[in-house]
């Protein structure tokens, strides 16, 4: 899918990777940047930070409430056209608390912004693509919903039923040989603040333009999914091979993945 002359749509865009691939966006000549964001003042100092390199536009919008969702969409088409590009990004971590004592709140939270809300955007979005003949969907999981980790269990359940929900998307547009195509991203952590306080002492923590420019041209290429780095495209692979002891071994004590939550503190 290309880029130019294409409007992308970036939800969660006004900040961290998603701020970055609007700018590589525009850079690439993107027709213009729709941003979607739940931060107001993120919105304002993005687009006018971007203003110089292309057309702008940021709206406000709860991508957890459907409702919102639509409303916020109806109104973008109205003054930006048809989305070309979709970028699922918007994702939340409320905290590295063992599942005993996660809040309800906390639960219903983080679903609803890393599970449901791709879901909502993409099943407003989606036909109208399915019309044109002529879309792509990326959806930013995590390397999280592809491995088990302690003290991020519902992030890690929300990520996973991402990919699962993505996947199977591509499938079926692929049985329809519709020509709209979906990506799935599963990135390790990334360096944006979202994960600050993250130990992890042999893979290191991704940086956030690295991560982004690896997202855009998984999109100009099509992929299916992406894997960042490459070697978590593996993860299945050990997880099918190993005994799960072993596995744990490996990952948890020698990689030390299991423990790279015990110094989460997250965004302020």
């Amino acid at each position: 899918m290309k880029i130019k002359n294409s409007n992308v749509l970036i939800t969660g865009g006004a900040s961290g990777i998603g701020k970055i691939m609007g700018r590589i966006a525009l850079e690439k000549g993107a027709k213009s940047l729709i941003i979607w964001d739940i931060n107001e003042q993120n919105i304002a100092t993005t687009v006018k930070e971007f203003a110089a390199k292309g057309k702008v536009r940021g709206y406000r919008v709860d991508v957890g409430n459907i409702d919102a969702v639509r409303e916020t969409y109806a109104i973008t088409v109205r003054e930006c056209g048809d989305i070309d590009v979709l970028i699922n990004n918007a994702g939340i971590i409320t905290s590295n608390k063992t599942f005993d004592q996660v809040d309800i709140s906390e639960i219903d939270r983080t679903m609803r912004i890393n599970a449901l809300a791709p879901m909502y955007v993409a099943r407003v979005m989606l036909p109208d693509m399915l019309r044109r003949k002529q879309g792509h969907i990326c959806n930013i999981t995590s390397a999280g919903g592809m491995l088990g980790n302690p003290r991020m269990a519902v992030y890690g359940a929300s990520k996973w039923a991402a990919i699962g929900w993505s996947d199977s998307v591509r499938i079926e547009l692929q049985e329809q040989k519709s020509p709209v195509r979906v990506t799935t991203i599963t990135p390790y952590y990334i360096n944006t603040g979202m994960f600050d306080g993250v130990k992890s002492p042999i893979i290191p923590v991704l940086k956030p333009e690295y991560v982004a420019k690896r997202i855009i041209r998984a999109i100009e290429k099509n992929l299916i999914f992406r894997g960042i780095p490459f070697g978590l495209h593996f993860i299945r692979f050990w997880q099918f091979v190993l005994p799960i002891p072993v596995f744990d071994f490996f990952f948890g004590k020698v990689f030390g993945i299991y423990h790279t939550m015990d110094n989460f503190t997250g965004r302020k």
